[in-house]
């Protein structure tokens, strides 16, 4: 039960912008008009701007969908209010060209970028999980040192950098934002020495207890301090009943081969954050984990494999529930997402006590 007197911040709610192929009517079956391009990715940046989300995610993978950072910058032209959350590949990057690019990208928005950091591989490249943290680490320490307005000389493990920072610098003067998860050992101890907010899959609501209290504490050590996030599917209808009719729907023409395809495509489909999501699916068969999160979902996603699911006072509700636990940023999605964006935000934002995150 939520403590009917518990005082809660307001939260940031953000949509998405499937910029990595994923967008379906049916999960696994793929549709031309749903596939990532700069048009139909662009019309979900621009819906969620007029829904009254407070920021869009736009993700990346090497390979699937269109380039994050090249559409960041062109749909930095379109919007006027939102945030954007811009996933960007660590081991993909050059530091000191990537910071530019960065200041450049929040500059043409006015000051609302912020940073989702991905520990990836170069591709082509396989580190094991100990080193691939590490030079997200050093990555995180030399893009904010730049983007602070700090010069440099730093002799680390993977890049070795001397230069002064970028002439073009953030609107604000200071490093945008780093949203970063990840759930193994070495992923917690990088978000409590380099990251702002720490982004959690789908879980029980005692595992999200558990793990906010481990990473706040891991912060400490650091002496810092984190704000959490969680990123979910939602499917929200006038009545729990048509609810769990539409989540049925999803999978409906779904089979077991192709989903695990789906789910084998990423390049991170054997992290300790995907095998949670299995451990979660196969724990309630992929139906309800727990009351209202469903993980059917995740039958055709390697990543956020669950989907919160009911009418509208529960799905908010269980939001209600996870802010009380300490998470102060949502990043939701759907399918097709331009039309559980406007379920969404005719049914539960509204009622949401909501604003960017500052």
């Amino acid at each position: 039960m939520i403590d009917e007197g518990l005082e809660m911040n307001p939260c940031e709610v953000s949509w998405f912008s499937a910029l990595c192929d994923d967008d379906y009517e049916f999960l696994g079956v793929a549709e031309p008009r749903l596939q990532s391009s700069w048009e139909h990715c662009r019309d979900l940046v621009l819906q969620s701007e007029s829904l009254g989300f407070d920021n869009v995610l736009c993700p990346s993978g090497y390979a699937l969908g269109i380039d994050t950072t090249a559409f960041a910058a062109a749909i930095s032209t379109w919007v006027r209010r939102i945030r954007l959350l811009v996933a960007l590949r660590m081991g993909e990057s050059w530091p000191p060209q990537l910071a530019r690019q960065i200041a450049t990208i929040d500059q043409m928005l006015g000051g609302r970028l912020a940073i989702n950091i991905i520990s990836s591989d170069l591709p082509g490249e396989t580190l094991e999980s100990g080193p691939r943290y590490a030079r997200t680490i050093e990555a995180m320490a030399i893009l904010r040192q730049l983007l602070d307005g700090e010069a440099i000389d730093h002799d680390g493990q993977f890049w070795k950098v001397k230069t002064a920072p970028p002439r073009v610098a953030p609107v604000s003067g200071r490093c945008p934002q780093f949203y970063f998860g990840g759930l193994s050992e070495h992923a917690r101890d990088a978000a409590a020495k380099g990251a702002d907010v720490y982004l959690m899959w789908p879980d029980t609501l005692p595992a999200i207890r558990d793990t906010i209290a481990d990473v706040r504490a891991r912060a400490a050590k650091e002496g810092r301090t984190l704000r959490f996030g969680y990123r979910v599917h939602v499917v929200v209808r006038e009545t729990e009943e048509e609810a769990r009719a539409a989540a049925d729907r999803l999978v409906s023409k779904l089979d077991d081969h192709t989903g695990a395809r789906i789910r084998a495509n990423s390049l991170d489909s054997r992290s300790a954050g995907v095998r949670r999501q299995a451990e979660l699916r196969e724990a309630s068969g992929g139906e309800y984990v727990e009351d209202n999160l469903w993980t059917g979902i995740g039958r055709a996603r390697s990543g956020c494999g669950a989907a919160i699911v009911g009418d509208p006072d529960q799905v908010l509700a269980k939001l209600n529930a996870y802010r009380a636990e300490g998470i102060e940023a949502f990043i939701l999605s759907g399918y097709p997402h331009a039309a559980e964006a406007d379920l969404f935000a005719r049914h539960v934002l509204p009622r949401l006590d909501h604003a960017p995150l500052a």
